[in-house]
């Protein structure tokens, strides 16, 4: 199946700016499906998925701060 480009918009978290691409793909069933990559690093990606693209923008708006944060305090503590 096909993801295609629905639109990309960005998002900004403790002063860095995210880059998000959202999807739409075609279920075998003739749904649709809605995805999400929030790009961190040129191979490092949160990816999230949603029936709407409401309930996927909505999700994203929590899920995307509490990742990056998690993830730094991930790093201190391992350099620590």
């Amino acid at each position: 199946m096909i993801r295609m480009p629905v639109k990309t918009s960005e998002m900004e978290i403790s002063g860095q700016r995210y880059t998000l691409r959202y999807f739409e793909q075609r279920t075998l069933w003739g749904g649709r499906r809605f995805s999400c990559e929030v790009m961190l690093r040129d191979t490092d990606r949160i990816i999230v998925d949603d029936d709407s693209l409401a309930g996927l923008e909505s999700k994203i708006e929590r899920l995307a701060p509490a990742t990056i944060y998690s993830r730094l305090l991930a790093s201190r503590s391992i350099a620590a």
